[in-house]
C-alpha cells in the first residue's frame, strides 16, 4: 500500500510555501510513522535458509572439535588478552 504525496506549483508560490504544503501533506498521510514503524521488522525466514544455517553451524562445530583434538585449537579460546 504505497502513498504517493504530490505538491503541484500553484503559479506565485515561492519554494517555501511548496515544502511547507508537501511537509503538511506527508504529516496527514502518515507516511512518516509508517515507514519508522517498518524500518526494523525483518522478512520470515524461509526454512531452506534456516536448514543452510543450521548445517553450516553444523560443519563448523565439527571443525573446531576435531582442531582440539588434534591439538592445533585450544579448548577455551582466549579473549581480551592483555599486553
Amino acid at each position: 500500500m504505497a502513498i504517493n504525496v504530490e505538491v503541484i506549483n500553484s503559479g506565485k508560490e515561492n519554494s517555501l510555501s511548496i515544502l511547507r504544503r508537501f511537509t503538511k501533506k506527508v504529516q496527514k498521510a502518515g507516511v512518516l510513522p509508517r515507514v519508522r514503524g517498518i524500518r526494523y521488522s525483518t522478512r520470515n525466514v524461509s526454512e531452506y535458509v534456516k536448514k543452510k544455517r543450521t548445517l553450516k553451524h553444523l560443519r563448523q562445530k565439527d571443525y573446531v572439535l576435531e582442531q582440539i583434538k588434534l591439538g592445533r585449537m585450544s579448548e577455551t579460546p582466549v579473549r581480551g588478552k592483555r599486553r
